[in-house]
């Protein structure tokens, strides 16, 4: 195998890169977790998820993918057969109708065009025609990487508000926990579900349950088999500083530094970083003459870029490019989007200098792959940068 030179750029939208400190907090010895400094650990933990985030609510950490929690998400509040409003924004919204669907539940999936948000018109509307309140959940995907599209979820819920239905508000927040700004507590989310891998800076392996009072209570008459995914063992046993089963030990050590991490940059600052991240990418964009898949430009993420190639572009082949030629991983299109767009990934520990030098390896591929752009997208992106 031929020796790469230099820094391998990892802008794909998840996982994303994983500072020094957590890489080697992970790497610390295991320790028992019955014993007084794993308890000390997960105290830790859940106080500063609620300094952070302002959750108010129990946070509850599996030895899971996004996908487990997810499925842990739906089948501790729900029964079989109950009806549950869906809404597809791309390719993870379908995934997690899925999972619902394999779980045997009724979905009311409303089809729609992958570069846009959920209309919250659209909500409430559905949510008023259901007069006898079939409908027990509300599914929204926050930040669709797969797009590039973020879904205002304070506006989904005043529209549920409005219409006066007693859904439960379940959302998918595993890219933009950490990352955008997210307000569990005061859009009044009944179930967020987030993930290690993405804004929280950690390899895979942990996943996340925050529950509202709300779900609790629909958990208590949920028919679905729980299991493993049962919240109560675990809020019972969280509440001492253990779990009911093996904990991801080390990850949780990673957990922790990079909670410490955002706590000293503070949050507000890492979604201004996000923010003027995702607004230099897509001057960058603009400047070649691409277009990004998210076609409403109150609705782009600030987590990743998706960008469409033209007609007769294989967009795997600009990947390949990169990878080959400048050791930098992008992030392929997934679903109805594959070889048509590849995604930019800026979220996590990414600063100025590592993005700026993805955007010269994209465009530095694009040129070769014969993309008909325009050049200079990456000083558009630096100036962008250096004005704050």
């Amino acid at each position: 195998m031929t020796r790469t030179i230099g820094r391998h750029f990892l802008q794909v939208p998840g996982p994303s890169n994983v500072p020094e400190s957590v890489l080697l907090a992970i790497a610390k010895s295991t320790i028992d977790h019955r014993g007084p400094e794993f308890q000390e650990l997960t105290k830790s933990i859940l106080q500063k998820f609620d300094q952070i985030f302002d959750f108010s609510d129990p946070v509850v950490l599996y030895p899971s993918s996004g996908t487990g929690a997810w499925t842990a998400a739906l089948s501790n509040c729900l029964s079989p057969g109950d009806k549950v409003l869906a809404f597809e924004t791309g390719h993870f919204a379908v995934l997690w109708k899925n999972i619902a669907t394999d779980l045997g539940l009724d979905i009311e999936f409303e089809e729609g065009d992958w570069g846009a948000a959920i209309d919250p018109d659209r909500v409430e509307t559905l949510l008023r025609q259901d007069k006898e309140h079939g409908i027990k959940a509300v599914c929204v995907v926050h930040n669709e990487t797969s797009t590039g599209v973020e879904t205002n979820v304070g506006s989904v819920r005043e529209a549920m508000d409005a219409a006066q239905h007693p859904a439960l508000l379940l959302v998918d927040a595993v890219s933009s926990l950490g990352s955008l700004p997210y307000k569990h507590k005061e859009w009044r989310v009944d179930v967020t579900i987030s993930g290690s891998q993405k804004g929280l800076m950690l390899p895979p392996g942990i996943g996340i349950n925050v529950v509202s009072d709300k779900a609790r209570e629909f958990a208590q008459n949920g028919k679905l088999p729980k299991a493993y995914w049962d919240w109560e063992p675990m809020i019972k046993s969280n509440k001492d500083g253990f779990y009911p089963y093996t904990p991801p030990t080390n990850l949780m050590f990673g957990l922790e530094q990079a909670l410490n991490l955002i706590q000293s940059e503070t949050i507000e600052e890492v979604y201004r970083r996000h923010q003027r991240h995702g607004a230099a990418t897509r001057a960058a964009v603009q400047a070649w003459g691409l277009e990004t898949v998210c076609r409403q430009t109150d609705h782009h993420s600030n987590v990743t870029t998706a960008l469409m190639m033209p007609d007769g572009i294989n967009a795997d082949e600009i990947r390949k490019i990169a990878l080959d030629r400048f050791n930098v991983s992008l992030g392929t299109g997934l679903g109805q989007l594959s070889q048509r767009a590849f995604r930019i990934g800026h979220l996590g520990d990414c600063n100025d200098l590592m993005l700026t030098g993805t955007l010269t390896g994209v465009e530095m591929a694009l040129d070769i792959g014969n993309v008909p752009i325009q050049s200079g997208g990456v000083s558009v992106a630096m100036n962008k940068l250096k004005s704050g």
